[in-house]
């Protein structure tokens, strides 16, 4: 299983950050090879990739969710992934937004791609067109400000 961390300093506050992080189905907008999610409920995904000419459908799910902190996922089958992006307030006006995510590539032209460093180099490329995407809008799309406890957590 590969883990992969990138960060990116956008130029919006928190709130917007987080905020349109959690629109979930504008991912496409920004993240190369993702060409559709669905979101089936407040914590629950589907999605539809495409690696290396691979076509993926699985579902995940939201397993920690904070305003303005956190969202954590893990996949519920298909591909083996689970991760956690985290949003830190630099001041009122700009916030670092980090990805964490372990993976466990499937398949032939995953397991190369990973070898390869092709996933580390999408998912940098991811972060710096979410920066471009909510820094040229300027505004969130939408958001969500509920809150998903940890799993076994008494909140």
């Amino acid at each position: 299983m590969g883990a992969i961390t990138e960060s990116v300093d956008v130029h919006v506050p928190v709130s917007t950050a987080y905020n349109q992080w959690t629109q979930f189905e504008t991912f496409p907008s920004f993240m190369e090879g993702v060409e559709s999610i669905t979101q089936l409920d407040d914590t629950h995904l589907h999605w539809v990739t495409n690696v290396g000419g691979v076509t993926r459908e699985f579902d995940a799910s939201i397993t920690e969710q904070h305003p303005d902190e956190r969202v954590a996922w893990k996949s519920l089958n298909g591909p083996t992934h689970a991760g956690v992006v985290t949003f830190h307030r630099l001041d009122d006006d700009n916030t670092r937004v980090t990805a964490q995510m372990d993976l466990d590539p499937e398949g032939f032209a995953e397991k190369a791609a990973d070898k390869l460093g092709v996933l580390n180099r999408r998912v940098k490329g991811d972060m710096e067109r979410f920066k471009d995407f909510i820094e040229n809008q300027g505004y969130e799309s939408g958001s969500w400000r509920g809150d998903v406890p940890p799993p076994g957590s008494a909140m």
